[in-house]
């Protein structure tokens, strides 16, 4: 049954990744947004904010990544509706395939077109003056929890992939997470917002994961941090997961 479902998922993945290697605007739009968002931070912002002996395109550098993600996923839920949409799935279903891997190829694309974004952006961050004397292990654990944030937030927009009924529904999900770093340690300290405003932002999923990223790469102690920043990403991953095949049951019974 393992091997069944391993095979299955392996090839329509595959047919998935063809459909974004076809496309690769999306991954250039995804990676684009970003970018802009990095150089307006940096080249105009960034002097007026005091991020003591870090630069500002390293500290900021970890929300970006999050925004990354966050605009990629919109496309996975676009490309999942559009399945329903055009009775793929239906299809599916009389053919002698695992169910659950015509959702799980549809994750793991997301997730290899996500890494290509980030890649994407750190390669221009680098050229902007970010530096990181940060070893193996650090960067080890920087790649994991992008890793399990992408696949939390993949999770959502495949809940809002099997549910939305437009292809506006079907991507405007994205919208509040994209500006959820803004509302964090992303990009200026909390400790210079107002009280209801940094209570928000210190206790909000990004703010734990951005601290932990930043504290990676500038080899600062991450403490007990980082164990909720795992936390928020499994809790998201987790209950995204339980709804999602919830909302595929519903749809294809």
């Amino acid at each position: 049954m393992a091997t069944h479902f391993l095979g299955d998922t392996v090839v329509l993945t595959g047919r998935t990744m063809r459909h974004v290697t076809r496309s690769l605007d999306t991954i250039i739009t995804t990676a684009i947004t970003p970018i802009v968002m990095m150089l307006l931070f940096a080249y105009v912002f960034g002097g007026a904010i005091d991020t003591g002996p870090v630069s500002y395109v390293t500290y900021m550098l970890p929300g970006i990544l999050l925004i990354t993600i966050a605009s990629g996923i919109a496309y996975t839920a676009l490309r999942l509706m559009m399945d329903m949409q055009g009775g793929l799935f239906e299809r599916f279903q009389s053919m002698p395939i695992a169910r659950s891997s015509v959702l799980w190829a549809h994750v793991l694309t997301s997730l290899a077109a996500n890494v290509i974004s980030l890649v994407v952006v750190v390669g221009v961050a680098l050229l902007m003056g970010f530096r990181s004397g940060a070893g193996l292990p650090a960067w080890l654990g920087v790649a994991g929890i992008l890793v399990l944030f992408t696949l939390a937030l993949t999770w959502l927009a495949v809940i809002a992939g099997l549910t939305a009924k437009s292809v506006d529904g079907g991507s405007a999900f994205s919208y509040p997470l994209v500006f959820l770093p803004f509302i964090s340690s992303a990009f200026v300290p909390t400790d210079t917002m107002p009280g209801p405003v940094r209570a928000f932002a210190e206790h909000q999923p990004v703010t734990s994961i951005v601290n932990t990223i930043r504290d990676l790469l500038t080899r600062q102690p991450v403490g007990t941090e980082i164990w909720t920043a795992l936390a928020w990403c499994a809790g998201i991953l987790v209950v995204a997961y339980i709804f999602a095949g919830i909302a595929y049951r519903r749809r294809i019974s």
